[in-house]
Protein backbone atom coordinates (compact mmCIF):
# COMPACT_ATOMS: atom_id res chain seq x y z
CA UNK A 1 0.00 0.00 0.00
CA UNK A 2 1.30 3.01 -0.99
CA UNK A 3 2.26 5.52 1.59
CA UNK A 4 -0.71 7.93 1.20
CA UNK A 5 -3.22 5.31 1.02
CA UNK A 6 -1.84 4.20 4.14
CA UNK A 7 -2.67 7.55 5.83
CA UNK A 8 -5.71 7.75 4.71
CA UNK A 9 -6.93 4.64 5.72
CA UNK A 10 -5.07 5.34 9.37
CA UNK A 11 -7.38 8.73 9.36
CA UNK A 12 -10.41 6.85 8.41
CA UNK A 13 -9.58 4.32 10.64
CA UNK A 14 -9.00 7.28 13.69
CA UNK A 15 -12.41 9.24 12.47
CA UNK A 16 -14.41 6.13 12.52
CA UNK A 17 -12.78 5.14 16.38
CA UNK A 18 -13.75 8.73 17.31
CA UNK A 19 -17.50 8.93 15.69
CA UNK A 20 -17.79 5.05 17.49
CA UNK A 21 -16.52 6.96 20.77
CA UNK A 22 -18.83 9.71 20.48
CA UNK A 23 -21.71 7.53 20.05
CA UNK A 24 -20.69 6.07 23.03
CA UNK A 25 -20.80 9.03 25.61
CA UNK A 26 -24.29 9.10 27.17
CA UNK A 27 -26.49 12.38 26.37
CA UNK A 28 -25.67 15.43 28.56
CA UNK A 29 -27.47 15.29 31.78
CA UNK A 30 -29.39 17.81 33.42
CA UNK A 31 -28.08 20.02 36.27
CA UNK A 32 -30.25 17.85 39.96
CA UNK A 33 -32.19 20.12 41.71
CA UNK A 34 -30.41 21.91 44.57
CA UNK A 35 -30.57 24.09 47.70
CA UNK A 36 -27.60 25.13 47.60
CA UNK A 37 -25.61 28.18 45.74
CA UNK A 38 -22.95 26.84 44.08
CA UNK A 39 -19.43 28.18 45.86
CA UNK A 40 -16.68 27.42 43.26
CA UNK A 41 -16.94 30.02 40.72
CA UNK A 42 -16.37 27.87 36.98
CA UNK A 43 -15.09 30.90 35.07
CA UNK A 44 -12.63 33.93 35.78
CA UNK A 45 -14.51 37.41 37.03
CA UNK A 46 -13.77 39.16 34.31
CA UNK A 47 -15.50 36.99 31.69
CA UNK A 48 -18.83 36.52 34.28
CA UNK A 49 -18.92 40.06 34.38
CA UNK A 50 -18.60 40.41 30.84
CA UNK A 51 -20.98 38.33 30.05
CA UNK A 52 -23.78 39.69 32.29
CA UNK A 53 -22.97 43.20 31.09
CA UNK A 54 -23.52 42.15 27.37
CA UNK A 55 -26.73 40.95 28.18
CA UNK A 56 -27.58 43.82 30.62
CA UNK A 57 -29.62 45.44 27.74
CA UNK A 58 -32.02 43.18 26.54
CA UNK A 59 -32.81 42.23 30.35
CA UNK A 60 -33.79 45.49 31.09
CA UNK A 61 -36.02 46.19 27.78
CA UNK A 62 -37.39 43.02 28.71
CA UNK A 63 -38.35 44.46 32.46
CA UNK A 64 -39.24 47.85 30.75
CA UNK A 65 -42.06 46.22 28.60
CA UNK A 66 -43.31 44.12 31.06
CA UNK A 67 -44.07 47.03 33.24
CA UNK A 68 -45.49 49.27 30.45
CA UNK A 69 -47.66 46.58 29.50
CA UNK A 70 -48.89 45.90 32.89
CA UNK A 71 -49.16 49.86 34.02
CA UNK A 72 -49.70 53.06 32.90
CA UNK A 73 -46.31 54.70 34.03
CA UNK A 74 -46.51 58.39 33.80
CA UNK A 75 -45.99 61.16 36.04
CA UNK A 76 -49.93 62.17 37.60
CA UNK A 77 -49.67 63.06 40.85
CA UNK A 78 -52.74 63.17 43.01
CA UNK A 79 -53.85 66.97 43.23
CA UNK A 80 -52.88 68.72 46.78
CA UNK A 81 -51.45 64.75 48.00
CA UNK A 82 -48.25 64.87 49.36
CA UNK A 83 -46.20 62.35 51.78
CA UNK A 84 -44.66 64.08 54.59
CA UNK A 85 -41.84 65.52 53.59
CA UNK A 86 -43.91 66.95 50.50
CA UNK A 87 -43.37 64.54 47.45
CA UNK A 88 -46.52 64.07 45.60
CA UNK A 89 -48.39 61.09 45.88
CA UNK A 90 -49.23 59.82 42.61
CA UNK A 91 -52.54 59.09 41.45
CA UNK A 92 -55.44 56.65 39.97
CA UNK A 93 -55.23 53.51 38.58
CA UNK A 94 -52.13 52.44 37.37
CA UNK A 95 -53.18 48.85 36.47
CA UNK A 96 -54.06 48.10 32.52
CA UNK A 97 -57.60 46.26 32.14
CA UNK A 98 -57.41 43.46 29.14
CA UNK A 99 -59.50 44.93 26.03
CA UNK A 100 -62.42 45.10 26.30
CA UNK A 101 -62.85 45.23 29.75
CA UNK A 102 -63.81 47.30 32.95
CA UNK A 103 -63.59 47.68 36.12
CA UNK A 104 -67.31 46.66 36.70
CA UNK A 105 -67.46 44.28 34.39
CA UNK A 106 -64.75 42.56 35.51
CA UNK A 107 -65.38 43.24 39.69
CA UNK A 108 -69.37 41.01 38.33
CA UNK A 109 -67.52 37.94 37.67
CA UNK A 110 -66.82 35.19 39.66
CA UNK A 111 -62.81 33.84 39.70
CA UNK A 112 -63.68 30.93 37.97
CA UNK A 113 -65.04 32.96 35.32
CA UNK A 114 -61.96 35.25 35.09
CA UNK A 115 -59.73 32.46 35.33
CA UNK A 116 -61.36 30.56 32.59
CA UNK A 117 -61.06 33.95 30.07
CA UNK A 118 -57.64 34.79 31.52
CA UNK A 119 -59.47 38.34 32.37
CA UNK A 120 -57.13 38.47 35.66
CA UNK A 121 -54.90 41.97 35.04
CA UNK A 122 -51.31 41.38 34.38
CA UNK A 123 -50.96 44.01 37.21
CA UNK A 124 -52.22 42.03 39.76
CA UNK A 125 -50.00 38.89 39.39
CA UNK A 126 -46.53 38.79 41.09
CA UNK A 127 -44.49 41.18 39.89
CA UNK A 128 -40.74 39.64 39.00
CA UNK A 129 -37.46 40.98 39.95
CA UNK A 130 -35.45 42.70 36.63
CA UNK A 131 -33.78 39.35 36.56
CA UNK A 132 -35.83 36.73 38.29
CA UNK A 133 -33.17 34.15 37.26
CA UNK A 134 -30.25 35.97 39.08
CA UNK A 135 -31.87 38.03 41.88
CA UNK A 136 -30.15 39.84 44.34
CA UNK A 137 -30.51 43.42 46.27
CA UNK A 138 -30.99 46.09 43.78
CA UNK A 139 -31.16 50.20 44.88
CA UNK A 140 -32.93 52.70 43.15
CA UNK A 141 -29.93 55.25 41.79
CA UNK A 142 -31.13 57.95 44.07
CA UNK A 143 -29.39 55.59 47.32
CA UNK A 144 -26.73 54.77 45.25
CA UNK A 145 -25.60 58.29 44.45
CA UNK A 146 -26.34 59.36 47.73
CA UNK A 147 -24.11 56.65 49.42
CA UNK A 148 -21.43 57.03 47.22
CA UNK A 149 -20.56 60.44 48.43
CA UNK A 150 -21.25 60.30 51.52
CA UNK A 151 -19.29 56.92 52.16
CA UNK A 152 -17.61 56.58 48.86
CA UNK A 153 -19.42 52.78 49.30
CA UNK A 154 -20.77 51.88 45.43
CA UNK A 155 -24.49 50.38 45.41
CA UNK A 156 -24.42 50.03 41.61
CA UNK A 157 -24.70 46.66 40.01
CA UNK A 158 -22.65 45.88 36.78
CA UNK A 159 -25.39 43.32 35.65
CA UNK A 160 -28.83 45.15 35.83
CA UNK A 161 -30.82 48.54 36.97
CA UNK A 162 -33.39 49.13 39.04
CA UNK A 163 -37.12 49.22 36.78
CA UNK A 164 -39.54 51.32 38.65
CA UNK A 165 -39.72 55.29 37.35
CA UNK A 166 -38.51 57.28 41.06
CA UNK A 167 -42.18 59.35 41.12
CA UNK A 168 -43.85 55.45 42.39
CA UNK A 169 -41.17 55.58 45.27
CA UNK A 170 -41.12 56.58 48.80
CA UNK A 171 -39.77 60.36 49.17
CA UNK A 172 -35.95 60.39 49.46
CA UNK A 173 -34.64 61.04 51.87
CA UNK A 174 -37.32 60.49 53.94
CA UNK A 175 -38.30 61.96 58.15
CA UNK A 176 -37.19 60.15 60.38
CA UNK A 177 -39.64 60.45 63.42
CA UNK A 178 -38.71 59.08 67.18
CA UNK A 179 -41.33 57.63 69.33
CA UNK A 180 -39.02 59.51 72.52
CA UNK A 181 -38.35 62.45 71.07
CA UNK A 182 -41.47 63.45 69.03
CA UNK A 183 -41.62 67.05 69.98
CA UNK A 184 -38.12 66.92 67.29
CA UNK A 185 -40.09 66.06 64.48
CA UNK A 186 -38.07 65.20 61.75
CA UNK A 187 -34.38 64.18 63.22
CA UNK A 188 -32.66 63.21 60.09
CA UNK A 189 -32.70 66.88 59.14
CA UNK A 190 -33.92 66.31 55.72
CA UNK A 191 -30.23 63.68 55.25
CA UNK A 192 -30.05 60.49 54.60
CA UNK A 193 -28.47 59.26 58.00
CA UNK A 194 -25.12 57.20 57.31
CA UNK A 195 -22.17 55.86 59.25
CA UNK A 196 -20.66 59.30 57.85
CA UNK A 197 -22.97 61.62 59.80
CA UNK A 198 -25.07 59.63 62.44
CA UNK A 199 -22.89 60.84 65.75
CA UNK A 200 -23.59 64.23 64.97
CA UNK A 201 -27.16 63.43 63.94
CA UNK A 202 -27.97 61.33 67.21
CA UNK A 203 -25.76 62.08 69.79
CA UNK A 204 -27.32 63.68 72.83
CA UNK A 205 -30.76 62.38 71.44
CA UNK A 206 -30.33 58.60 71.76
CA UNK A 207 -28.65 56.67 74.77
CA UNK A 208 -25.13 54.95 74.33
CA UNK A 209 -26.87 51.67 73.52
CA UNK A 210 -29.16 53.42 71.01
CA UNK A 211 -26.62 55.01 69.60
CA UNK A 212 -24.99 52.03 68.65
CA UNK A 213 -27.54 49.85 67.72
CA UNK A 214 -27.68 52.26 65.27
CA UNK A 215 -24.00 52.24 64.15
CA UNK A 216 -24.52 48.67 63.39
CA UNK A 217 -27.91 49.44 61.28
CA UNK A 218 -25.36 51.79 59.50
CA UNK A 219 -22.27 49.48 59.07
CA UNK A 220 -21.85 47.42 55.69
CA UNK A 221 -21.26 43.94 55.87
CA UNK A 222 -20.33 41.14 53.16
CA UNK A 223 -23.82 40.23 51.22
CA UNK A 224 -24.57 38.35 48.22
CA UNK A 225 -24.18 40.63 45.31
CA UNK A 226 -21.90 42.86 47.21
CA UNK A 227 -18.95 41.37 48.63
CA UNK A 228 -14.98 40.91 48.42
CA UNK A 229 -15.06 37.57 46.61
CA UNK A 230 -15.10 37.39 42.65
CA UNK A 231 -18.97 36.29 43.27
CA UNK A 232 -20.26 39.57 43.43
CA UNK A 233 -22.11 41.70 41.29
CA UNK A 234 -20.39 44.86 41.79
CA UNK A 235 -17.20 45.89 39.97
CA UNK A 236 -15.19 46.57 42.37
CA UNK A 237 -14.53 44.31 45.63
CA UNK A 238 -17.41 45.92 47.89
CA UNK A 239 -17.63 46.11 51.56
CA UNK A 240 -21.28 44.87 51.43
CA UNK A 241 -24.13 46.53 52.52
CA UNK A 242 -25.83 47.99 55.37
CA UNK A 243 -29.18 47.23 56.90
CA UNK A 244 -30.56 50.81 56.45
CA UNK A 245 -29.36 51.20 52.66
CA UNK A 246 -32.75 48.92 52.01
CA UNK A 247 -34.32 50.81 55.09
CA UNK A 248 -33.23 54.27 54.42
CA UNK A 249 -33.71 55.98 57.01
CA UNK A 250 -35.78 53.56 58.80
CA UNK A 251 -38.43 53.69 56.43
CA UNK A 252 -37.97 52.15 52.81
CA UNK A 253 -36.68 53.51 49.08
CA UNK A 254 -38.34 50.97 47.04
CA UNK A 255 -34.90 48.69 46.84
CA UNK A 256 -35.75 44.94 46.04
CA UNK A 257 -34.56 41.74 46.35
CA UNK A 258 -36.00 38.04 46.34
CA UNK A 259 -37.31 36.26 49.45
CA UNK A 260 -35.00 33.24 50.78
CA UNK A 261 -37.54 31.13 51.52
CA UNK A 262 -38.16 29.23 48.78
CA UNK A 263 -36.95 27.04 46.16
CA UNK A 264 -36.56 26.59 42.92
CA UNK A 265 -35.55 30.07 41.83
CA UNK A 266 -38.61 30.95 39.66
CA UNK A 267 -40.80 30.39 43.37
CA UNK A 268 -39.16 32.76 45.31
CA UNK A 269 -41.09 36.70 45.56
CA UNK A 270 -39.67 39.59 44.70
CA UNK A 271 -39.39 41.63 47.97
CA UNK A 272 -40.77 45.23 48.31
CA UNK A 273 -38.75 46.73 51.16
CA UNK A 274 -41.21 47.44 54.02
CA UNK A 275 -40.86 50.53 56.07
CA UNK A 276 -39.91 50.31 59.91
CA UNK A 277 -41.53 52.79 60.52
CA UNK A 278 -43.68 51.55 63.77
CA UNK A 279 -42.20 48.14 64.55
CA UNK A 280 -43.33 48.75 68.15
CA UNK A 281 -46.28 48.56 67.03
CA UNK A 282 -46.06 44.97 65.16
CA UNK A 283 -45.29 40.92 66.07
CA UNK A 284 -44.68 39.43 63.22
CA UNK A 285 -41.71 40.25 60.61
CA UNK A 286 -40.88 39.18 57.07
CA UNK A 287 -43.46 38.93 54.60
CA UNK A 288 -43.75 34.82 54.97
CA UNK A 289 -41.15 33.84 57.62
CA UNK A 290 -43.68 35.41 60.50
CA UNK A 291 -40.49 35.96 62.84
CA UNK A 292 -42.17 36.60 66.45
CA UNK A 293 -39.43 39.76 67.54
CA UNK A 294 -37.68 42.17 65.59
CA UNK A 295 -34.60 40.66 66.96
CA UNK A 296 -35.16 37.53 65.53
CA UNK A 297 -35.33 38.70 62.24
CA UNK A 298 -32.40 41.25 62.90
CA UNK A 299 -30.17 38.22 63.73
CA UNK A 300 -31.73 36.09 60.71
CA UNK A 301 -31.38 38.65 58.13
CA UNK A 302 -27.32 38.89 58.74
CA UNK A 303 -27.10 35.28 58.81
CA UNK A 304 -28.84 34.21 56.26
CA UNK A 305 -31.00 36.89 54.08
CA UNK A 306 -28.34 38.77 53.14
CA UNK A 307 -26.97 35.67 51.54
CA UNK A 308 -30.02 33.92 50.00
CA UNK A 309 -30.81 32.19 52.95
CA UNK A 310 -27.20 29.84 52.24
CA UNK A 311 -25.10 29.41 54.96
CA UNK A 312 -22.51 27.89 52.89
CA UNK A 313 -22.29 30.67 50.74
CA UNK A 314 -22.32 32.72 53.64
CA UNK A 315 -19.24 31.41 55.36
CA UNK A 316 -16.98 32.08 51.60
CA UNK A 317 -18.49 35.76 51.34
CA UNK A 318 -18.30 36.80 55.35
CA UNK A 319 -20.74 35.55 57.33
CA UNK A 320 -21.38 38.30 60.26
CA UNK A 321 -21.91 36.61 63.36
CA UNK A 322 -23.84 39.14 65.83
CA UNK A 323 -23.72 38.87 69.43
CA UNK A 324 -27.56 38.67 70.57
CA UNK A 325 -27.30 39.67 73.99
CA UNK A 326 -25.50 42.98 73.21
CA UNK A 327 -25.50 43.79 69.42
CA UNK A 328 -28.91 42.40 68.17
CA UNK A 329 -30.26 43.76 71.66
CA UNK A 330 -29.08 47.09 70.75
CA UNK A 331 -29.81 46.99 67.24
CA UNK A 332 -33.67 45.70 67.69
CA UNK A 333 -33.88 48.64 70.73
CA UNK A 334 -33.24 51.80 67.93
CA UNK A 335 -35.49 49.99 65.73
CA UNK A 336 -37.84 49.79 68.00
CA UNK A 337 -37.68 53.67 68.84
CA UNK A 338 -38.64 54.43 64.69
CA UNK A 339 -42.35 56.59 64.83
CA UNK A 340 -45.20 56.56 62.28
CA UNK A 341 -45.32 59.99 60.52
CA UNK A 342 -47.59 62.09 62.42
CA UNK A 343 -51.41 61.94 61.12
CA UNK A 344 -52.89 65.04 62.00
CA UNK A 345 -56.34 63.72 61.11
CA UNK A 346 -56.51 61.13 63.32
CA UNK A 347 -57.54 61.16 66.98
CA UNK A 348 -56.30 59.07 69.74
CA UNK A 349 -57.82 56.05 69.12
CA UNK A 350 -56.54 56.24 65.22
CA UNK A 351 -59.30 57.36 64.08
CA UNK A 352 -60.73 60.31 62.25
CA UNK A 353 -61.17 62.94 64.49
CA UNK A 354 -64.98 63.73 64.07
CA UNK A 355 -64.06 67.42 65.16
CA UNK A 356 -62.04 68.19 61.81
CA UNK A 357 -64.98 67.05 59.12
CA UNK A 358 -68.20 67.05 58.25
CA UNK A 359 -70.31 63.29 57.94
CA UNK A 360 -70.67 63.66 54.42
CA UNK A 361 -66.88 64.30 53.70
CA UNK A 362 -65.36 61.65 51.43
CA UNK A 363 -62.72 61.17 54.01
CA UNK A 364 -65.75 60.15 56.75
CA UNK A 365 -67.18 58.01 53.92
CA UNK A 366 -64.27 55.98 53.30
CA UNK A 367 -63.69 55.08 56.99
CA UNK A 368 -67.32 54.36 57.41
CA UNK A 369 -66.79 51.54 54.47
CA UNK A 370 -63.29 50.83 56.14
CA UNK A 371 -64.78 49.37 59.18
CA UNK A 372 -68.27 48.45 57.41
CA UNK A 373 -68.78 46.28 54.48
CA UNK A 374 -64.90 46.93 52.71
CA UNK A 375 -64.27 44.76 55.67
CA UNK A 376 -60.80 46.00 55.67
CA UNK A 377 -60.85 46.41 59.61
CA UNK A 378 -61.17 42.83 59.86
CA UNK A 379 -57.43 42.42 58.93
CA UNK A 380 -56.21 46.13 59.28
CA UNK A 381 -58.06 47.89 62.68
CA UNK A 382 -57.47 50.80 64.10
CA UNK A 383 -55.24 52.31 65.99
CA UNK A 384 -52.29 50.95 64.11
CA UNK A 385 -53.81 49.44 60.98
CA UNK A 386 -52.86 45.67 60.92
CA UNK A 387 -53.83 42.68 63.28
CA UNK A 388 -50.39 41.00 63.57
CA UNK A 389 -51.41 37.96 61.41
CA UNK A 390 -50.86 36.51 58.35
CA UNK A 391 -53.95 36.07 55.58
CA UNK A 392 -53.90 34.28 52.10
CA UNK A 393 -55.91 35.92 49.71
CA UNK A 394 -55.69 32.78 47.62
CA UNK A 395 -55.26 35.23 44.29
CA UNK A 396 -54.23 32.00 41.99
CA UNK A 397 -58.50 31.27 42.31
CA UNK A 398 -58.05 34.20 39.26
CA UNK A 399 -55.67 32.84 36.90
CA UNK A 400 -53.77 29.73 35.55
CA UNK A 401 -50.15 29.57 36.73
CA UNK A 402 -47.79 30.76 34.36
CA UNK A 403 -44.26 31.61 34.15
CA UNK A 404 -43.37 35.65 33.56
CA UNK A 405 -39.52 37.06 32.79
CA UNK A 406 -38.22 33.76 34.79
CA UNK A 407 -40.81 34.20 37.79
CA UNK A 408 -43.51 31.54 38.25
CA UNK A 409 -46.91 33.21 39.08
CA UNK A 410 -48.99 30.72 41.06
CA UNK A 411 -49.93 30.76 44.73
CA UNK A 412 -48.29 33.38 47.31
CA UNK A 413 -49.70 31.61 49.83
CA UNK A 414 -49.82 33.41 53.52
CA UNK A 415 -48.77 36.50 53.57
CA UNK A 416 -48.63 39.22 56.84
CA UNK A 417 -50.79 41.84 57.26
CA UNK A 418 -48.68 44.93 57.13
CA UNK A 419 -49.61 48.09 59.34
CA UNK A 420 -51.39 50.91 56.72
CA UNK A 421 -50.12 54.07 59.50
CA UNK A 422 -48.72 56.63 57.15
CA UNK A 423 -49.57 54.63 54.18
CA UNK A 424 -49.19 57.22 51.82
CA UNK A 425 -45.47 57.13 52.00
CA UNK A 426 -44.92 53.91 51.43
CA UNK A 427 -45.92 52.96 47.86
CA UNK A 428 -45.30 50.88 46.06
CA UNK A 429 -47.71 48.04 47.87
CA UNK A 430 -48.71 44.42 48.81
CA UNK A 431 -45.71 42.41 49.25
CA UNK A 432 -44.27 42.44 46.37
CA UNK A 433 -44.88 46.02 45.35
CA UNK A 434 -47.15 45.05 41.96
CA UNK A 435 -49.71 47.78 42.60
CA UNK A 436 -48.01 51.05 42.25
CA UNK A 437 -50.84 53.30 43.89
CA UNK A 438 -53.39 52.89 46.96
CA UNK A 439 -56.45 53.36 43.76
CA UNK A 440 -54.49 50.22 42.79
CA UNK A 441 -54.93 49.00 45.98
CA UNK A 442 -58.62 49.28 46.09
CA UNK A 443 -58.89 47.85 42.79
CA UNK A 444 -57.02 44.73 43.68
CA UNK A 445 -58.94 44.27 47.14
CA UNK A 446 -62.43 44.84 45.30
CA UNK A 447 -62.14 42.07 43.08
CA UNK A 448 -60.24 39.82 45.12
CA UNK A 449 -62.28 39.89 47.82
CA UNK A 450 -65.44 40.70 45.66
CA UNK A 451 -66.75 43.57 47.42
CA UNK A 452 -69.13 45.19 44.53
CA UNK A 453 -67.63 48.50 45.38
CA UNK A 454 -69.06 51.56 43.48
CA UNK A 455 -66.48 54.17 42.13
CA UNK A 456 -67.11 56.28 44.93
CA UNK A 457 -66.83 54.08 47.49
CA UNK A 458 -63.05 53.42 45.89
CA UNK A 459 -62.62 57.02 46.13
CA UNK A 460 -63.66 57.43 49.35
CA UNK A 461 -61.74 54.63 50.26
CA UNK A 462 -58.12 55.99 48.79
CA UNK A 463 -59.24 59.57 50.38
CA UNK A 464 -59.45 57.88 54.05
CA UNK A 465 -56.49 55.67 53.60
CA UNK A 466 -54.25 59.49 52.53
CA UNK A 467 -55.18 60.47 56.28
CA UNK A 468 -53.65 57.75 58.23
Amino acid sequence: MRRGARCAAALAAVALGAGREARAQPAPVPAPRSSYAPVVMTEPFGTTMARMQSAKAALMRAQRSLLGARYDLRDQPAPGVTMSAGKAVQGGVRVQLPPGTTWPALSALTPAEIRAGDRFPAGFLPLPHPNHAEGGMLFPHLEIEEIQKQEGRDLTRYDLDFDLPDWFLPEFPAPMYLTTRSDLGDVSRGKLVTIDNYFELFNGILNPKQLDGLRLLLTPFPQQQFNLTDDRRSVRPSRGVACLDCHANGHANGATHLAGDARPQGFRHRIDTPSLRGVYAQRLFGSQRAMKTVEDFTEFEQRAAYFDGDPVIAQKKGVNILDRGSQVHAMAEFQALLDFPPAPALGVDGRLDPAQFSANDPEMRGQALFFGRAQCASCHPAPYYTDNSTHNLRTERFFTPRLINGRMASADGPIKTFALRGVKDSPPYLHDGRLLTLDDSVEFFNLVLSLRLSDRDKSDLVAFLRRL
